[in-house]
């Protein structure tokens, strides 16, 4: 159990990237006080935790009922988190990421009070995005019975802990660590994806060749 808890937590950590988002979250909340950053932070965190908690409960179903293979799923899924890897390799993420960022701070100069990003963008697509749910559904659908599932979502939980904690120090942290660390940080963790999604697609291709 505690391997299965180590291997979630780690693809899930990886693919949400806290570090990533953290950068990005300081630049969207640059105009709110602290109060209203940290409890834009704990919204964010914990409408993503319900989205991904509902796509790894149901999400199968809903394959079941649009009627797609679940190996399909993980060859999609696995090309998907490796498109993701290849933008953080590049940095393409980090860019679209501050664009967005940039949009809604120009938008927040027009607009007096604060506008509230905690379920768009930060709740969705940032940490609950495309990837993170394709990975919350093949995970959970590896796992054998509910003590597995549990576990899985266990470790979904604690990355979620981990990225309010790392949104609600966002100005600080990037005051510390600084734009190079944080470039490094996000390419290793692209590297890392790219393998995972790799080992993904192979494990679809080879239950369908052997189906």
């Amino acid at each position: 159990m505690f391997e299965l808890f180590v291997s979630a937590f780690v693809t899930l950590f990886v693919v949400i990237d806290p570090p990533g988002c953290a950068p990005i979250y300081a630049g969207l909340s640059a105009d709110a006080s602290r109060t209203q950053a940290v409890s834009m932070a704990a919204r964010a965190c914990l409408i993503a935790g319900m989205i991904l908690v509902v796509f790894a409960l149901f999400g199968e179903n809903l394959l079941g009922a649009l009627h797609i293979e679940l190996d399909a799923f993980r060859i999609a899924g696995g090309i998907m988190l490796f498109m993701i890897a290849i933008d953080m390799v590049f940095e393409k993420r980090t860019q679209r990421r501050e664009e967005r960022a940039e949009k809604i701070k120009a938008h927040n100069a027009v607009t007096p009070e604060v506008e509230d990003v905690s379920v768009f963008p930060m709740a969705m697509p940032m940490l609950a995005g495309p990837g993170s749910i394709a990975t919350m559904m093949l995970l959970t659908s590896r796992a054998h019975g509910t003590p597995e599932t549990l576990v899985i979502l266990a470790a979904m939980l604690s990355v979620m802990v981990l990225s309010f904690a790392a949104l609600a120090a966002a100005g600080p942290l990037m005051r510390v660590l600084g734009d190079k660390v944080e470039a490094v940080i996000t390419r290793l963790l692209g590297v890392l994806l790219a393998a995972l999604a790799a080992q993904y697609v192979i494990d679809g291709v080879k239950a369908t060749l052997l189906s």
